[in-house]
């Protein structure tokens, strides 16, 4: 089933329904809890969000064990699903500079996807800096184009396809204009990379998905930590994917200074956007709770912060 304008899937509309009935200390089951080969004797109570989290010099290993650390890309991805993939592409700036997503991150999650049978995967984001230069830059273009399976593509995103969306559990933002690729995907995959910011402080997860959104984006920066939970309400992404292969310690977000990146050669995996966004704030010394987007999301009802009461699954 694909959704309309301000519509959501039967999936997401039945994952949003149950996180509505949840109190933010009680999270819905991840459906990753009790996966094949997990140790039973270390199996998380299912009220538990579970977060993977591996490290290693191979981007595209890391993201594999990361993943596979949950219980694998098929307890995200159905066959037949129309997949969204949204890192971070948002400058014109190289691999090194850690401004974009590693592209071997991406490539990963795509391919991870297609062994699940997902029917399309589809890359994109809407850039700050110039499309075409950002994604030449950035190394994600590359990527796509020496991929053999042509069921990965790479979207230019067009403003004439922004749709307004309604935004049903907004405390702020109760409509905004949102991209029709994520209105009609099956699931979407937020994959960004951890830098510092100069209005958010950070820029994580939720952060991230500002590349869906249409209009003038600038108006999210006052107030933006209820903002960006209105927005991650409606968008849901059903899998985080944060690239912490190397992070931006200042400058955020544009960068282009490598003394301001540091190699940390991780990559951390949840369902969960707040738990993964509350890591994502101690790779650079951040209690969690100081990030406004991460306790708004919190007291919606949108994930766990409390990384005492999360799952983490380490490879």
């Amino acid at each position: 089933m694909r959704r309309g304008k301000g519509c959501l899937t039967r999936r997401q509309f039945i994952k949003g329904s149950l996180i509505l009935l949840a109190a933010p200390g009680s999270m819905i089951p991840s459906s990753g809890a009790h996966s094949a080969g997990m140790d039973q004797a270390k199996v998380p109570d299912p009220g538990i969000s579970e977060l993977a989290i591996s490290e290693g010099r191979d981007p595209f290993a890391t993201t594999v064990s990361s993943i596979e650390g949950l219980g694998g890309m098929s307890v995200f991805v159905n066959r037949g699903d129309s997949v969204l993939l949204k890192p971070n592409i948002g400058w014109d700036r190289r691999v090194e500079q850690g401004a974009n997503t590693h592209p071997e991150v991406v490539r990963a999650v795509g391919e991870m996807c297609l062994e699940a049978g997902a029917g399309r995967v589809v890359i994109l984001d809407r850039p700050c800096n110039d499309a075409r230069r950002t994604y030449r830059t950035s190394g994600i273009q590359d990527m796509v184009k020496n991929l053999s399976d042509r069921r990965i593509s790479l979207d230019f995103v067009r403003e004439n396809r922004f749709l307004k969306t309604d935004i049903p559990r907004g405390v702020v933002i109760k409509k905004w204009p949102l991209y029709e690729e994520a209105l009609k995907a099956d699931v979407i995959i937020n994959i960004p990379v951890a830098k510092h910011h100069n209005i958010s402080r950070l820029t994580l997860g939720m952060k991230n998905l500002m590349g869906l959104m249409g209009g003038n984006r600038g108006l999210f920066h006052s107030g933006i930590g209820q903002k960006l939970a209105d927005l991650t309400s409606v968008i849901n992404p059903g899998l985080t994917v944060l690239d912490a292969t190397r992070i931006m310690l200042r400058n955020g977000p544009t960068g282009g200074r490598l003394e301001d990146v540091k190699i940390l050669n991780r990559v951390a995996a949840s369902s969960d956007p707040v738990a993964t966004d509350a890591y994502g704030a101690t790779l650079f010394g951040v209690a969690p709770g100081d990030l406004s987007f991460v306790t708004a999301a919190y007291k919606m009802g949108l994930g766990e912060m409390d990384l005492e009461k999360i799952h983490i699954i380490k490879s």
